[in-house]
């Protein structure tokens, strides 16, 4: 399925010739490809200079079908993931200091390059991982952007035991189950009046869940901020105790209002993630199978691409959605 025009909130079915995989390249048999929010602010124009037309999707699980003549480290009938981040230039301050993320001749999957909302995809071998062998593709989907830049989200707020998590959704169910594994009490904020999300945050463990317009019952330590609103940042500040953390984990989010100083003063520290790098892939998913963590899925049939997209949108997803070809 391709995206044409950005800002309309819609994909459209097409058909294209497969081509063969490129030197460093594996072409691979989609199997279930997540729906991240990404993949909205893509869809609905609120990123800059996406490749058109573009085939969406950076939660790719699929199968080896045919690999490039440079390829060595995988085979016909591999198990892989593709990620968001497709490639980088090796060469940069960034690449070289072990912060690829922020290369800024990077290229990301279904946004500069195609991704996987469709029958077969290719990808960079160099920048693919080794899918865990338990669970479906449809259960391991998420854990490929949903856990990965979750991950990074989670390591960069600390290990402080009080942890507050605004927007529970597709990372944050993922997040929780990790944060609590090594000791951490979750305080998990929705929509307010999102009764059924809280109850959800309830049982995956979470110590207290209430809307994001409450204040939890005891300051934390630090604070991912998930949901793509600026104004939790302000609330999430608030919530937290002096030398704590927020963390904006999106990669678009609406402004942050102006807020006073108060709120940031006692050596609070509001940061952004962005991107991953293959280690950060590599890591959580060697963790994730070790906890396990479970995912919370809906699928949806790839025809339905835009509907769960639509759903995705209104906040009628309990967990992660992903797309079955």
């Amino acid at each position: 399925m391709e995206l044409v025009r950005p800002k309309d909130g819609l994909i459209e079915v097409t058909d294209r010739p497969r081509s063969d995989p490129g030197p460093h390249e594996v072409t691979l048999r989609v199997e279930a490809c997540g729906v991240c929010r990404t993949d909205l602010h893509v869809v609905d124009g609120e990123l800059p200079d996406p490749r058109l037309p573009l085939v969406p999707g950076h939660e790719i699980v699929g199968v080896v079908r045919e690999v490039g003549v440079q390829v060595t480290d995988y085979r016909s009938g591999d198990r892989i993931g593709v990620p968001w981040l497709a490639w980088t230039c090796g060469e940069c301050e960034y690449c070289r200091s072990g912060r690829e993320n922020l290369c800024d001749r990077a290229r990301f999957t279904g946004y500069t390059v195609d991704g996987g909302y469709a029958d077969f995809a290719r990808a960079d071998a160099r920048y693919v991982l080794r899918m865990p062998t338990a669970g479906s593709p449809v259960e391991v989907a998420p854990l490929l952007c949903s856990g990965l830049v979750g991950y990074r989200a989670l390591r960069l707020a600390g290990e402080g035991p009080a942890l507050g998590m605004y927007g529970f959704g597709g990372s944050a169910h993922l997040m929780a189950q990790v944060a609590i594994h090594r000791g951490q009490q979750v305080y998990a904020f929705t929509r307010p009046g999102d009764l059924a999300g809280q109850e959800f945050a309830r049982e995956l463990g979470a110590t207290w869940a209430g809307g994001s317009d409450e204040r939890p019952p005891r300051p934390l330590d630090a604070a991912i901020v998930f949901a793509p609103v600026g104004s939790l940042v302000p609330l999430a500040l608030a919530a937290t105790r002096k030398g704590g953390s927020v963390v904006c984990a999106g990669i678009h989010m609406s402004d942050i209002p102006s807020f006073p100083y108060s709120l940031l003063w006692g050596e609070r520290v509001v940061r952004s993630v962005a991107n991953l790098t293959r280690d950060d892939g590599r890591e959580f998913l060697r963790l994730a199978a070790e906890i396990p963590v479970r995912t919370t899925t809906t699928a949806f049939p790839l025809a339905r691409a835009n509907e769960a997209l639509a759903a995705l949108r209104e906040g009628r997803i309990r967990g992660s959605a992903v797309l079955v070809p």
